[in-house]
């Protein structure tokens, strides 16, 4: 696989990236910049939008702005650097935020977790479900989805919609679950697959680890591609759960990848530098850019939230 830096400036911990079909955009967060960003490719012209808070996660809304996941609550604004409107506000613990989420093919809105000492499993996944004929007389429906993880990541849907994925990545393991869309119900959970663990006293910059799966896409093939932070490397995982292929990326921490362009085969992948050695980003001075490849194989358009 080619990469080319498609975004120059490094984000600090990049991730949610989405292609906006109707706009031709590429949207993506800077969650400890607290910024979020977007890319024209065909102009090269790019903004960012600085926030008060961490966000964790963005999607595209269908009536128009995002949805954001902020650190303590699920917000929306209907139009870039627009006012944001507090959906729900969550009352976790002071050291958790909001982390890796996006809309399913209904148009509720996920959002996980990130319990940032890591020391217990505290985070979990959410789904907000605002669309006015959810059943709840047009006030958010809230569920709690899956708990018992540490950092919540990963999180996509087969073609079919017939299967949920979802990362714990401090276990190094993707989870996998029946999903019925209508009923937004969550059955036959399953390990899609468990990586090896990070080796006792291992380094930056040593070999033997392979990194911990953190952001994830799928393709139209039903192949989900994750993104293995310190690991430097993406990985192709068949439908069945095995690595199909694997691809070097010149980033140690990729964070995240999406699939945009007009037949979106351009794959792009988000990345991390924050707290990174110098020698690392001596080696890989590109780290924290958004890289672009393409592919043979075209992703999944996105799914947008319905309020």
């Amino acid at each position: 696989m080619k990469w080319q830096v498609a975004v120059a400036e490094p984000a600090a911990l990049g991730e949610s990236p989405f292609w906006h079909p109707g706009e031709k955009r590429l949207y993506w967060v800077d969650i400890l910049g607290r910024r979020v960003h977007r890319l024209a490719p065909a102009t090269g012209a790019r903004e960012h939008w600085a926030l008060a808070q961490e966000p964790g996660c963005i999607a595209p809304a269908e009536r128009g702005g995002l949805v954001l996941a902020l650190r303590d609550g699920i917000y929306r604004a209907h139009s870039w650097g627009g006012p944001l409107q507090c959906i729900l506000r969550f009352h976790h613990d002071e050291h958790s935020r909001f982390n890796d989420g996006k809309a399913d093919p209904l148009g509720r809105f996920w959002a996980g977790t990130y319990y940032e000492p890591k020391d217990a499993r505290k985070a979990e996944l959410y789904s907000i479900d605002c669309r006015p004929d959810n059943g709840n007389g047009g006030r958010p429906l809230v569920e709690v989805k899956a708990t018992n993880a540490t950092n919540s990541n990963g999180l996509a849907w087969s073609p079919d919609q017939h299967t949920l994925y979802w990362t714990d990545t401090a276990s190094h393991t993707v989870h996998a679950w029946d999903w019925q869309a209508s009923g937004n119900a969550m059955r036959h959970h399953r390990v899609f697959h468990r990586f090896d663990g990070r080796p006792a006293g291992w380094q930056p910059g040593q070999a033997g680890y392979g990194g911990r799966p953190d952001g994830a896409a799928v393709d139209a093939e039903g192949h989900y591609w994750v993104a293995m932070f310190e690991g430097g490397r993406l990985l192709r995982l068949s439908p069945a759960g095995e690595v199909v292929g694997e691809f070097e990326v010149p980033a140690r921490c990729p964070t995240m990848p999406c699939f945009g362009g007009p037949d979106l085969r351009t794959l792009y992948l988000t990345t991390a530098r924050h707290g990174r050695p110098p020698e690392e980003l001596a080696a890989l001075p590109d780290s924290g850019c958004v890289f672009a490849a393409q592919v043979d194989v075209p992703g999944l358009p996105v799914n947008f939230f319905s309020d």
